[in-house]
């Protein structure tokens, strides 16, 4: 028998509950999902603060919870649309499924002759990486969006002062 493998990208800049609870959906549909650390290159920056390790810490705790079999790969971003796709499965085991809202994603995955699911969407609005790091600097609440994983990463990799530190001028 076939597994039924799935893909899902992000940058996870941090991992937070949306993601989570989207992949808790998309685990009741697949056997086993690749977890692709998008924009693996970039960090120490006020949009991208942590680095693709830190990120793999994130998402591989949390979802140390769930009954499957996982699989978190860091991708760099390639500017060629055209052959990204190959660079991805380059990277990643096999999977015969995709899961995205991303028009971009969506196209060429599509193109390639992948199957292409839509992503459940969870409370995006409160669920945001943006508005994570935006109260991480400005000392509110955060650790109740993320998962417990995701807030004990952070704190053992000091990233709420790294964001402080970003978010300064010379």
């Amino acid at each position: 028998m076939k597994t039924n493998r799935a893909f899902y990208i992000g940058r996870f800049q941090p991992y937070q509950l949306g993601h989570h609870t989207v992949l808790q959906k998309i685990v009741d549909e697949v056997d086993e999902i690749v977890i692709g650390i998008g924009s693996a290159q970039r960090s120490h920056t006020m949009r991208d603060p942590f680095t693709a390790g830190e990120r793999v810490m994130m998402v591989s705790r949390s979802l140390e919870e769930l009954d499957t079999t996982f699989y978190v790969i860091p991708i760099m971003d390639m500017d060629w649309h055209a052959v990204w796709v190959s660079h991805v499965r380059s990277l990643t085991p096999p999977f015969n499924a995709v899961y995205s809202n991303n028009p971009l994603v969506i196209g060429l995955f599509s193109e390639a002759g992948i199957q292409v699911r839509r992503s459940p969407l969870y409370q995006r609005d409160e669920y945001s990486g943006t508005e994570i790091r935006r109260r991480m600097i400005n000392d509110e609440k955060w650790e109740h969006l993320t998962t417990k994983a995701v807030a004990e990463v952070v704190k053992e990799v000091d990233g709420v002062q790294r964001l402080k530190n970003l978010s300064q001028s010379d």
